[in-house]
């Protein structure tokens, strides 16, 4: 009876000191996502901050994490439309749209030759390809949808293309200053060239307000190309093996539309209708840097070393080299264009 009574009284200490364990981690990472929500955080401090701590403590919100980011990044994101120009979102996307044809398709294409030449299997191929090519996290959810693709393949290409999106954070703004690129030349690199939106704003908001507003249209059109290439990719997995199964999965499934776009253009409107909205733009600007600051954060306690080990060369290679060709590519364009980008 009494070592009953004992055995109890352990298991009730070990499940106190589990509980104590995971409220501390539960703080920590409160703390840093206040932090990140405030002007004193960085994109890329953000980012940073919260992969740290997923390596460290492991996340005790893994499991709504990718839903918080994603609303944060939504609503960041129409709240920048306050801020801009609809002539200019519209203009921007004018002068990229020859280039966005361009770069995703040959990004597509050399994706699929080279998930073919590494053994890549076709759905995690396609995936990559597709995040490589338009806009990450938000392509390769979209096409998982469309292709069937199960929760491994979605695993590695997301993993794939976040740790390079996350170099690229760091990476374009150094080379940005080393080219010496004005704003809005930059703006342009960097919305074709990083994966996600979230890495886009980071890294362009460090080269002012023209850099930003530049790279955010420009991702924002790429993203529109998800609905047709999403179409493109279902035919390809189709012709390739287990493609009659892989279809079967397709047929069913739908393109989610990226609603938060046209609301992001309602947004842009409103200043050309009211212009009371210039007023309150200032605020609302800063309140768009603090969501999209703290989706990073988000983003990055994300990771975990499971999610790390679950990348193979492979994959990491495909991703690898499409992305220098994509930023390349992007490079090559901007520059040439520069006389009518900065124009």
């Amino acid at each position: 009876m009494l070592d009953a009574y004992v055995a109890s009284l352990i298991a009730l200490s070990a499940r106190l000191r589990t509980e104590q364990r995971l409220n501390l981690r539960r703080a920590c990472f409160g703390a840093g996502f206040l932090f990140a929500l405030s002007p004193w955080a960085s994109p890329a401090l953000a980012l940073s901050l919260g992969i740290a701590m997923a390596l460290v403590l492991a996340n005790p919100f893994s499991s709504i994490g990718s839903r918080v980011s994603g609303s944060m990044l939504r609503i960041g994101v129409v709240l920048l439309g306050f801020g801009m120009s609809l002539p200019k979102v519209l203009e921007v996307g004018r002068d990229g749209a020859v280039m966005a044809a361009v770069t995703i398709a040959a990004t597509m294409l050399l994706g699929f030759a080279l998930g073919k030449s590494l053994r890549v299997d076709a759905r995690t191929s396609t995936l990559i390809s597709a995040g490589t090519a338009v806009c990450g996290g938000s392509a390769i959810a979209a096409m998982a949808a469309v292709i069937g693709a199960v929760e491994g393949e979605i695993a590695v290409a997301l993993g794939t293309v976040f740790l390079l999106n996350a170099v690229a954070l760091y990476l374009f703004p150094m080379m940005g200053e080393l080219l010496n690129m004005a704003p809005d030349v930059f703006g342009m690199w960097a919305g074709v060239a990083i994966h996600d939106l979230s890495s886009v704003v980071g890294a362009a908001s460090q080269f002012g307000a023209d850099s930003l507003q530049i790279a955010t249209a420009v991702k924002l059109s790429r993203t529109l190309w998800i609905v047709p290439l999403a179409f493109v990719a279902t035919a390809w997995i189709r012709a390739t093996q287990d493609g009659a199964q892989d279809g079967a999965k397709a047929g069913g499934s739908r393109i989610k539309p990226p609603y938060f776009i046209l609301l992001f253009l309602l947004a842009s409107v409103s200043r050309e209708i009211f212009p009371a909205v210039d007023t309150v733009a200032p605020t609302l600007a800063l309140a768009a840097k603090a969501f999209l600051t703290a989706a990073l954060f988000v983003i990055g306690a994300g990771i975990s070393p499971a999610a790390l080990r679950q990348v193979g060369w492979r994959p990491m290679v495909q991703g690898l080299v499409l992305w220098m060709f994509i930023s390349s590519a992007a490079l090559g364009g901007t520059l040439y264009l520069e006389p009518l980008i900065s124009g």
